[in-house]
């Protein structure tokens, strides 16, 4: 498994930014950066936000807690996951067997379109 500072290098990487570039966003160093990079040391979660936000990630990720570099970063998605966190059971489950549905069928239509 990538540890925080691998997955750091890789985003940062992807956003085609250098430590200097980072360093100066975050308001530190580019040693700091280096170090963390090089998992030496480990930022405060206030900086592992403001490290996650401009690389485009989540803190999560960032923590390994999951492999999905972007997941719940759209604020329409998770205004969604609220609003049905606030339905009833019974609604939750059928809405859910909707969607379910509506995946399975869109994963089957994907596997003959090959």
């Amino acid at each position: 498994m990538a540890t925080f500072g691998k997955k750091m290098v890789a985003l940062r990487k992807d956003k085609k930014m250098s430590q200097g570039d980072l360093a100066k966003q975050l308001n530190t160093s580019i040693s700091v950066i280096g170090r963390y990079e090089r998992d030496e040391m480990t930022p405060s979660i206030e900086v592992a936000k403001n490290i996650a936000s401009l690389l485009g990630s989540t803190v999560g990720y960032l923590m390994g807690e999951t492999e999905q570099v972007n997941i719940l970063k759209d604020p329409q998605m998770l205004d969604r996951l609220n609003d049905i966190n606030h339905l009833s059971d019974k609604e939750r489950e059928a809405l859910l067997m909707s969607v379910d549905a509506f995946l399975r069928d869109a994963k089957t239509r994907k596997a003959y379109a090959k």
